[in-house]
């Protein structure tokens, strides 16, 4: 079997997931797509890790809680690509979507967010391809984080590939809201339209309390840093 990673799967040959044995039969070249970004996540978590290792060092507090990284499922690119109005072909897969590879970052407080996007936008291999703030500019529903969307090198054995991956940075409040929200959201039986409204202002108004909350923990980190600044050693 030949082992060329770099190798696409015919561009005029979509992949064909209407039954499982046929899908099966052409995930060669999409299992080594998805090899490549699974690879991509690794690289960036690794320098998410050492960024946070340094900052320790330094100011002695990790500015990362966790890291969490996923791979969307094969049907998930499908549906998306068939969404944008595209086939399901390597090409389109790696040009059309942004997000095939996800890494979410979990942090402490909304200062040590803007913080590591700095930290990482500075690296010299990770070129910054879009940003979309939705910490100033939350959406309608109230949902707050921070994404990039980044091209970073990855070197396998043919040479080094561009991947993207798409990187989420919120604070845990955020985090714990945006779960809790999108289980919520995509549960069936909503109910009427005024019940899913209803429903719907809940979760604004929650969004909002932590939003509050995340403010005030970082004010008052902000005022324990001052009191230490202040106090002689």
């Amino acid at each position: 079997m030949e082992n060329n990673i770099n190798q696409k799967f015919p561009l005029q040959e979509k992949l064909d997931i209407s039954s499982p044995e046929k899908f099966i039969k052409n995930t060669d070249h999409f299992n080594s797509l998805m090899m490549r970004y699974r690879c991509a996540i690794r690289e960036i978590r690794t320098k998410l890790e050492v960024l946070n290792d340094e900052f320790s060092i330094k100011y002695n507090r990790n500015p990362i809680s966790s890291i969490k990284s996923r791979i969307k499922t094969p049907l998930s690119i499908y549906n998306k690509l068939q969404r944008l109005g595209y086939d399901f072909t390597e090409q389109n897969i790696e040009e059309q979507l942004n997000d095939v590879a996800g890494i979410r970052v979990i942090c402490s407080f909304i200062d040590d967010i803007y913080i590591m996007a700095k930290l990482l936008a500075d690296q010299d291999d990770i070129t910054v391809l879009r940003i979309k703030d939705y910490i100033q500019n939350p959406k309608n529903n109230g949902y707050r984080s921070y994404h990039m969307i980044v091209e970073i090198p990855v070197f396998f054995a043919e040479g080094k590939t561009p991947m993207r991956a798409e990187i989420q940075i919120r604070t845990i409040a955020m985090d714990f809201w945006a779960s809790l929200e999108h289980q919520l959201r995509y549960k069936k039986d909503l109910g009427s339209n005024e019940q899913y409204k209803m429903i719907s202002r809940e979760l604004y108004d929650c969004a909002c309390t932590i939003t509050a909350v995340d403010k005030q923990m970082q004010n008052i980190k902000n005022l324990i840093e001052e009191y230490s600044e202040l106090t002689p050693r």
